[in-house]
């Protein structure tokens, strides 16, 4: 099993194979190309590879399970084959078929942005396998989830969601946990900030490590009012909060320069925690 560095936040590159995801879609041409971007990613020094294929932005049409597989499968067997031990790989997904086939061809993890509600049966998929899962959170489905967006208390119900879907997790067999809070995810600008805000609190009480995905997210652009192109300040901004904050793992597209965001805020944060 892996074993998150302690007073280390990893970071996580994300490699979108799809041609409709909020900021990068259809950036590459083939699989070849995906994986030539994901082992430049490593090199610039992510520690592990998040590979999805199909868009999860809020509106995003489903693709169906055939068509996500073959987007995922060759770039992760590629990827597996020539990284070896040197990064991580997960699969970004939420259904369980794909999911099974991505472990076979190389993942070690699954990120399931609805922690198992979407497709009760990948938890058990993860577990026979001995992956490791990320349990998000998420209400409803991606196409429908800025619909209605309602909480009393934002942080206090985010952690007992997740506590809620880590425990499924761990009935299930599942043996390494992670949760995220799902920024951005049927949330408004003041929840994600809220989410933020208190970081600490819900690494102390959800009892597993977080991973946060802020990296050129809409509330950064609410904020600045700058494109996803142009949130890269935006983004290193929010990643140093969170690795502050406890995050034990950064989702992030622009791996080299949020190094560096990440290398700063861990010393300084590992210090002053001495």
């Amino acid at each position: 099993m892996f074993t998150t560095p302690r007073n280390r936040c990893l970071i996580v590159g994300v490699l979108n194979c799809t041609p409709d995801s909020f900021s990068d879609g259809g950036r590459f041409k083939d699989s070849a190309d995906a994986v030539a971007a994901g082992l430049a990613m490593v090199e610039a020094g992510a520690d592990w590879l998040d590979v999805g294929g199909e868009s999860t932005r809020p509106g995003a049409v489903p693709v169906a399970v055939e068509e996500e597989i073959r987007r995922v499968v060759p770039v992760i067997g590629a990827l597996a084959a020539r990284l070896g031990a040197r990064a991580r790989l997960s699969i970004d997904t939420y259904k369980a078929e794909t999911a099974g086939a991505a472990l076979a061809a190389g993942a070690t993890v699954v990120n399931d942005i609805s922690g198992g509600l979407l497709e009760p049966g990948l938890l058990p998929v993860a577990a026979a396998a001995g992956a490791g899962i990320v349990v998000g959170h998420l209400r409803g489905a991606p196409a429908t989830m800025m619909n209605g967006v309602s909480f009393v208390n934002v942080v206090s119900e985010v952690i007992v969601e997740l506590r809620e879907r880590v425990a499924a997790a761990r009935a299930a067999g599942c043996s390494e946990i992670w949760a995220d809070p799902g920024i951005g995810f049927g949330k408004q600008l003041e929840h994600n900030l809220a989410l933020l805000r208190e970081l600490p609190t819900l690494c102390r009480e959800i009892g597993v490590p977080l991973m946060l995905g802020v990296s050129r997210k809409a509330f950064l652009g609410q904020i600045t009012g700058k494109p996803a192109s142009e949130r890269l300040f935006a983004t290193a901004a929010a990643v140093s909060v969170a690795v502050w904050g406890g995050a034990s793992a950064v989702r992030v597209h622009d791996v080299a320069a949020m190094r560096d965001a990440v290398l700063v805020a861990n010393a300084i944060r590992c210090r002053t925690h001495e």
